[in-house]
């Protein structure tokens, strides 16, 4: 069983590789596509934030891979 904070720290690193291999530089052109905001995705993306289904679901068409994906460590 994963501890909480490893599954965060696992989707954040996720997350991160997606939007760097879809050419997407920084968190701030992740957030616009997305609709969230920067803090947020940084949060994500070290691991400290417990994201909502929703969120995922908005990052993941912002990062044009199915939900399925995201988690798939």
């Amino acid at each position: 069983m994963i501890k909480e904070s490893g599954i965060l720290k696992k989707f954040g690193n996720k997350v991160r590789n997606l939007r760097l291999q879809k050419g997407i530089t920084s968190q701030m052109k992740l957030s616009f596509k997305a609709g969230l905001d920067r803090t947020y995705i940084g949060g994500i993306e070290r691991g400290e934030r417990n994201v909502a289904l929703k969120n995922i679901e908005k990052l993941a068409k912002a990062l044009g891979v199915e939900i399925e994906e995201m988690f798939r460590f």
